[in-house]
């Protein structure tokens, strides 16, 4: 294929998948706790490696616009680089580890992600907000709950993440 065709191409993919993340967000907004957002960057981190970093931000920015460029929503330009390099060292098992053994493996990293994920958001509102230490982990502890059910749902959608990254693959190498 030729480059300025493949460019192209994955112009077109990248702004498609950052499209589709951003829609799961919306359509599931009224669930507290669930969200595809990391199945989906697990996904696309594992059949797109470094490139998947443009879906990543390419989302970001669809979510700043959609959402508003407010303070409270800093915390995504940081908070899914900790996923994808997870998933960029988590790739290199893939060769080491049967696929019966990344099935598990990757949905708990999404489930253990999901879970922290109010630290990942908390120093943002800590400074925002002017929370000392004790008050920040209050704050953490209280969304506690919305936290457990990410956890349990990215561990569910977690399960899904081979055999979706491996169709990226397939049918990025297609020229699909």
């Amino acid at each position: 294929m030729r480059s300025s065709t493949r460019k192209l191409r994955d112009l077109t993919v990248f702004a498609m998948l950052a499209t589709i993340i951003l829609a799961s967000q919306i359509v599931l907004y009224g669930i507290p706790g669930v969200q595809l957002v990391m199945f989906f960057i697990a996904t696309i981190t594992l059949a797109y490696r470094w490139r998947a970093l443009i879906p990543i931000y390419v989302y970001v920015l669809l979510f700043l616009v959609y959402y508003g460029f407010f303070p409270w929503n800093l915390p995504y330009l940081y908070i899914w680089l900790p996923l994808w390099g997870i998933f960029m060292l988590a790739g290199k098992l893939e060769s080491k580890l049967p696929r019966k053994a990344l099935v598990p493996v990757y949905a708990v990293l999404c489930g253990l992600f999901g879970l922290s994920f109010g630290v990942l958001y908390a120093p943002v509102q800590a400074a925002m907000f002017g929370l000392t230490l004790k008050q920040t982990i209050v704050w953490v502890a209280a969304g506690l709950p919305t936290d457990i059910g990410y956890a349990i749902s990215n561990f569910t959608a977690g399960i899904l993440i081979v055999p979706f990254s491996r169709l990226l693959r397939k049918l990025d190498r297609s020229g699909c």
